[in-house]
């Protein structure tokens, strides 16, 4: 891996700031050059939130990811507004379970994960965001066990140690999928 650029987008509270958050600690404990930026309206829970996230062997000179290598929309209005920016050959992820279109460009590789169905099988409550990590870790060649165990650790909360279990299953979730 050189640079991925990958933007994640979905409604304020399905978790696409801490997703992106995720992969940037990620990043870090693996001596990459990182760059997180969230992007959220004031309504930010049901409102519309993305980040930009950058990983990179070489230095970031911008924070802005203005046309992605992967897209990962968490809901319709995200597809909607991102899918004509990424770049050709780019990847794009989607929650089938959420989205019932298909990406219309045939110049990106699509992937329709039903992130949100896997979470509540699993019982993973709102976790579906994560199984989207697994997935595009998977894809991506991003699956490392010992950053993934110290990221988790930098971004579930002190106060809230319980949840590290249930993000941790729900990355398995989305490695063990397949199309």
């Amino acid at each position: 891996m050189s640079t991925v650029n990958m933007l994640i987008a979905g409604f304020g509270g399905q978790g696409s700031l801490f997703a992106g958050k995720f992969l940037a600690y990620k990043g870090l404990i693996e001596d990459k050059e990182v760059s997180w930026l969230p992007s959220y309206g004031p309504e930010m829970r049901g409102g519309t939130a993305n980040c930009s996230v950058i990983v990179s062997d070489d230095s970031v000179g911008s924070p802005i990811v203005n046309n992605p290598d992967v897209l990962v929309a968490l809901n319709l209005p995200s597809l909607d507004k991102f899918e004509p920016n990424v770049v050709a050959g780019g990847d794009i992820f989607l929650d089938s379970t959420l989205i019932a279109r298909k990406v219309e460009r045939t110049d990106v590789n699509a992937h329709y994960i039903p992130a949100t169905r896997l979470a509540e099988e699993n019982k993973l409550g709102n976790l579906a965001n994560m199984v989207m990590m697994g997935y595009v870790m998977k894809i991506k060649g991003m699956y490392d066990e010992a950053s993934i165990d110290k990221a988790l650790d930098k971004v579930v909360p002190p106060s809230k140690p319980q949840l590290r279990e249930p993000n941790l299953k729900a990355l398995m979730a989305g490695m063990e999928y397949s199309e």
